[in-house]
């Protein structure tokens, strides 16, 4: 998410490349890098109502890059320090933890949000090949490992769903 840079934003179809992580070291500093395997660079159709937050974003940042003039380090990425600067990668973890205990809700770590996103995906009957390419997963086996239970939930539904759609047969008692 971090390495998201406004390049990777296509507005006009909804489409989000992710190409690059950010990360951090106290050697280093932060500095983008590539992602973990070939499979995590993918491209990912985004939501209207998210691409809205987006574009309010994007004003946003363009006046404050406006605003400070010179003191504006222009690095193109969506998630930026007050002066542009690339944001530290706990920032997010700390931001969502405050508004967990602002909410009287279970903060569980960031990470929880990446595996709600998948149960997601899977309980509206995504198939497992689909959800391994949004999570960036290097093969489909990855995810049904961390995901199985997910898939045998969904494979009930599909088994109760088949039987409403049969349930214009008439039910024979003898067997």
């Amino acid at each position: 998410m971090l390495g998201l840079e406004w390049k990777d934003v296509d507005f006009e179809h909804n489409i989000i490349s992710i190409k690059r992580t950010s990360n951090y070291t106290s050697e280093r500093g932060i500095y983008t890098d590539t992602t973990k395997t070939k499979r995590s660079k993918r491209v990912l159709k985004i939501s209207p109502y998210i691409m809205d937050i987006l574009k309010e974003m994007k004003a946003e940042q363009d006046d404050e890059s406006l605003r400070l003039g010179d003191k504006w380090v222009g690095t193109d990425r969506l998630f930026v320090k007050w002066n542009g600067e690339p944001m530290n990668n706990q920032t997010p973890y700390g931001w969502l933890k405050e508004f967990c205990e602002k909410n009287d809700m279970p903060f569980y770590g960031i990470h929880s949000f990446r595996h709600f996103a998948a149960s997601a995906l899977i309980s509206a009957g995504l198939d497992v090949t689909t959800v391994s390419e949004a999570l960036g997963h290097c093969n489909s086996g990855t995810t049904l490992n961390v995901y199985f239970h997910m898939f045998q939930n969904a494979q009930a539904r599909v088994a109760q769903a088949m039987d409403g759609a049969f349930s214009f047969l008439p039910q024979d008692s003898t067997t």
